[in-house]
């Protein structure tokens, strides 16, 4: 990957620059073995408001990191997996999860993130 192609400097910056954003990762990490609707994520992720998730959401389908797919029922059924592609991020999520849980423990920060 060269800068001229990519605009990217260095291979981190490419890929914090398609999981780095505020619920991103997060998000990732809750379809690693899940599809799941809107209203179950949004519940995963009580902090994040109703614009910040969809705007999140709507970057990582751009990327091609989650599939949404829509059905035509009233009230309208969206739900969200991680494409083949997404899924090759899963080393990385758990690596995260880890070095988190490793955080956790030693700081004693947070009991019920799980």
């Amino acid at each position: 990957m060269t800068e001229q192609c990519s605009g990217f400097t260095c291979p981190v910056e490419a890929t914090i620059s398609l999981i780095g954003g505020k619920y991103k990762a997060v998000i990732l990490w809750h379809l690693m073995n899940n599809t799941l609707r809107y209203s179950e994520l949004h519940r995963k992720m009580p902090k994040a408001t109703d614009k910040m998730l969809a705007q999140q959401l709507r970057e990582l389908e751009k990327d091609g990191l989650i599939n949404r797919v829509v059905y035509p029922v009233v009230p309208p059924k969206t739900e969200y997996s991680l494409t083949e592609y997404g899924k090759t991020l899963a080393p990385i999520l758990d690596a995260l999860c880890d070095w988190g849980e490793n955080y956790l423990s030693e700081t004693q920060n947070c009991k019920n993130c799980q």
